[in-house]
């Protein structure tokens, strides 16, 4: 397909996973669709100001949404059931490729063979923790949401993983520990620029050799396929979406004493991550 078709399809269907920030989705107000278009309006100066000062609590959206309806969606995306439609395939197939190209890269270097420590940040369902269990790691893994923290536990004490993964709900900045190698998998989209550094600066701080990472990197193409899912009609189905320049990850990264060893990226149809291997100098 050509890239204007790919935008075309985007705009149908990636309403569900990229919405637009909340002032510029359509209004049902009367007085914005009196004759079925956008009448001209002035906003009071007042609600302008409080639309300035309203903060973006990404963390708190974060762990809503995927304690509610985002528990419920993702976590049918995140295992073998039917019940999820195209786009949504193509978003499974995507995060398992991602995750595949972690446990391949493991497995190599035998790390979690020999018992290395891992700490999965930001879990999920434990797509990523309960195969590193298997390969005999001993795995930390945490998630924003209690709901998802909880089926990931659920489901490695359904294969006897239990003794080999824990998990518990916390956020990001506030994990502590010493590991082998650290993992961040497809959660920095739902954090802003101004906030990864941070970020991926006290993850690196928990990790004694390796942090692995993945993102949605930023490109003028996909920054256009982003906004073109954010302008599509319909109510918001997800938290913000958030693209970062790779530079930007790397130069985190360096900061902290890391430099990349392997690179890989994952591209299908709606779904699109960069991962970066980094260890320490």
């Amino acid at each position: 397909y050509s890239r204007a078709t790919l935008l075309l399809a985007v705009a149908g269907a990636a309403e569900a996973f990229l919405p637009a920030p909340p002032a510029l989705r359509p209004s049902s107000s009367p007085a914005l669709c009196a004759s079925g278009g956008l009448a001209a309006r002035t906003a009071p100066a007042s609600a302008v100001l409080a639309l300035k000062a309203q903060a973006v609590d990404d963390k708190t959206e974060v762990r809503e949404y995927f304690n509610s309806e985002g528990f419920n969606r993702w976590s049918k995306i995140y295992s073998e059931s039917e019940d999820v439609n195209s786009v949504q395939k193509f978003i499974r197939s995507g995060h398992q490729e991602t995750i595949d190209k972690v446990l391949m890269w493991i497995d190599d270097d035998q790390t979690a063979a020999r018992g290395g420590t891992f700490c999965d940040a930001g879990c999920g369902v434990g797509s990523l923790a309960i195969p590193l269990a298997g390969m005999g790691a001993k795995v930390s893994a945490s998630d924003i949401s209690s709901a998802m923290a909880g089926e990931a536990a659920k489901r490695a004490e359904s294969l006897d993983l239990a003794g080999s993964a824990t998990f518990e709900t916390a956020d990001l900045e506030s994990l502590k520990g010493e590991y082998d190698t650290v993992t961040c998998i497809d959660v920095l989209i739902h954090y802003p620029t101004e906030k990864m550094d941070d970020m991926v600066g006290h993850l690196c701080s928990l990790s004694k050799k390796r942090f692995i990472i993945s993102f949605a990197p930023y490109t003028i193409f996909y920054a256009a396929l982003k906004w073109v899912g954010s302008m599509a009609p319909g109510p918001s189905k997800a938290t913000r979406a958030y693209l970062h320049a790779e530079e930007d990850v790397v130069a985190a990264l360096k900061k902290r004493g890391f430099k990349i060893q392997r690179t890989e990226m994952t591209a299908t149809n709606f779904y699109f991550s960069r991962l970066l291997e980094a260890v320490r100098e």
